[in-house]
């Protein structure tokens, strides 16, 4: 499950006018961008048959979104500050939509990865604008309610987005609906847009276009050649390149991404957690979709209720590590996750997944929140924002690359599983081992 953290708390603007759609429209477009970070799952088996991707499509269809949302989150808040959280939203949402109609009519696999980069490009324009957005227009004890509809919002999209994908396909024309289904929802918003949510500028900084461009570079030189073995040389250029962008961020007087906050233990510890966190959920939700329907042979919307018992366990899970000490919190979760997963290949039978999905969601819930909070509390307030942001690219990152791996691992048959269980295991290891050496709360 993926969370976009908000990169600064913009200050209410008095008068700020503003339709009673305002919110409803938000958080429309984080539903859309939300979901279709899950619903791709559901959708990859019969997309793979239709347009006859092989296993290098495959991966990058499922990691190019997130790829591209990491590489660009790092601009998109300074561009909304720059030139008006509105417009840019706007931007975002009409490439969203266009991207997500040629998702949906994309001829072939390549076309589909491109509409899905263009898909993540989009996203990563509209979550930094609407957080901006949601704390200009609402003040005091409004914005606290608006921002619990956000997190509502992409909990739902979470939660519903496998049930909903199989159901989309399963009464649609195939997988194609799961993206078109976007496009009137981008429509509306758009339409609805200049009525009903003013305009609002934050404060202009540099852009640093050539170190955006050197992160991205940098990022996918590091995550293609997992997708197909004759690009294992690009590898050999990632090095090379994040090192570039990390001087170029220790010269700047304003860097996009502040990496002097990995000199503290703690906070590196933490986002090296949720790097694994995310890179277990999402290469496990990768490799249990094509299981599920590849080789067990289930419809899209069998396979999507199944899944429904992964976020059930996390939404159940997630209110009760509030209720635990923020140190034991992650180690519990860690442990829960990876005994969820170790029950998954006994399982056999499909239908007998859910036990080991629910534990697995459990153990997701009670570590996810911790492990941000705990993390972004050894942060001083004045870099909070710039600790957001690295949290932002991290744990896209991670998701990408837990894809990546578990698609190397599915060229051995059974061995798709194996991947999200070590990353839990690798997690618990961490988690543990700060904890027993110290007493940092990650």
């Amino acid at each position: 499950m993926t969370i976009a953290l908000p990169l600064a708390v913009p200050v209410p603007v008095a008068g700020a006018a503003r339709s009673r759609w305002a919110l409803p429209l938000l958080l429309s477009a984080v539903f859309m961008t939300t979901l279709d970070f899950f619903i791709v799952n559901v959708a990859l088996p019969s997309a793979r048959r239709d347009l006859g991707l092989g296993p290098s499509l495959t991966q990058l269809t499922a990691a190019s979104y997130g790829l591209a949302y990491a590489a660009f989150l790092v601009v998109a808040g300074r561009l909304g500050d720059r030139y008006g959280r509105r417009r840019v939203f706007g931007i975002g949402l009409a490439l969203f939509t266009a991207a997500s109609a040629a998702c949906g009519l994309a001829p072939t696999g390549a076309a589909l990865v491109a509409a899905r980069t263009a898909q993540g490009v989009a996203a990563a324009l509209l979550a930094p604008q609407v957080l901006a957005l949601l704390g200009t227009l609402y003040p005091g004890a409004e914005r606290t309610r608006a921002f619990g509809w956000y997190g509502t919002a992409v909990g739902l999209a979470g939660v519903s987005g496998q049930a909903l994908g199989g159901l989309l396909i399963a009464t649609g024309p195939g997988w194609r609906t799961c993206f078109l289904v976007n496009v009137p929802v981008g429509v509306a918003a758009l339409l609805g847009l200049r009525r009903a949510v003013p305009e609002s500028f934050g404060t202009a900084r540099p852009l640093d276009l050539p170190g955006a461009a050197l992160l991205a570079a940098g990022l996918a030189l590091a995550v293609l050649p997992f997708t197909a073995p004759e690009w294992w040389p690009l590898a050999l250029l990632a090095a090379p390149a994040l090192a570039a962008f990390a001087a170029r961020q220790r010269r700047a007087a304003d860097p996009l991404l502040e990496l002097a906050l990995l000199r503290d233990g703690g906070f590196a510890a933490g986002l090296a957690a949720v790097a694994l966190l995310f890179a277990t959920s999402a290469g496990l939700s990768f490799a249990l979709s094509l299981a599920l329907q590849d080789r067990h042979g289930l419809s899209p919307l069998t396979a999507g209720l199944i899944f429904t018992a992964l976020n059930a366990g996390f939404v159940l899970a997630a209110p009760l590590a509030r209720r635990l000490p923020e140190r034991r919190a992650p180690a519990l979760g860690a442990l829960v996750l990876a005994a969820g997963l170790a029950l998954l290949p006994a399982a056999g039978d499909p239908f007998h997944l859910p036990p080991g999905l629910l534990l697995a969601g459990a153990g997701m819930g009670l570590t996810m929140a911790p492990l941000i909070s705990t993390a972004l509390a050894r942060v001083a307030p004045g870099s909070s924002g710039q600790a957001s942001g690295l949290l932002g690219t991290v744990q896209e990152l991670g998701g990408v690359l837990g894809v990546a791996a578990t698609g190397t691992a599915l060229s051995a048959p059974g061995h798709g599983l194996a991947v999200p269980l070590a990353l839990a295991l690798a997690l618990l290891v961490l988690v543990l081992r700060v904890n027993g050496r110290t007493a940092v709360r990650v």
